[in-house]
């Protein structure tokens, strides 16, 4: 019995009457990202629900936010230090987003 005193199987049998279909994803990872950072859930549990052909995603998990970077600041940051855009973004990150610290820490890497 689910709470409320719902039985799965009923409970199942009603939405498929309803034409709601809901499928488990095996997902690794689900990252929202937005114009201040990115939404991680790292292991999540994810449920694809079809209602009248529309299709929604249910993540449940533990959720971490990651601010965002600047593309600009990665390209200071390569262009002063030398390096990639996958380096400079890494060092920004480490950083949280001090340039000044992300092009020194990337410049004792190469010593």
């Amino acid at each position: 019995m689910m709470p409320g005193g719902f039985d799965p199987k009923k409970m199942g049998q009603l939405m498929k009457q309803m034409g709601i279909k809901s499928e488990d994803i095996a997902a690794k990872k689900v990252t929202i990202e937005t114009d201040s950072g990115s939404y991680v859930v790292e292991n999540p549990q994810v449920v694809e629900i079809t209602v009248q052909g529309e299709k929604s995603y249910q993540v449940s998990g533990k959720v971490r936010f990651e601010e965002g970077i600047g593309q600009e600041d990665v390209k200071m940051v390569m262009d002063q230090a030398g390096c990639s855009e996958e380096e400079a973004a890494e060092a920004l990150r480490k950083t949280k987003g001090d340039i000044a610290e992300a092009i020194v820490l990337l410049e004792k890497a190469k010593e």
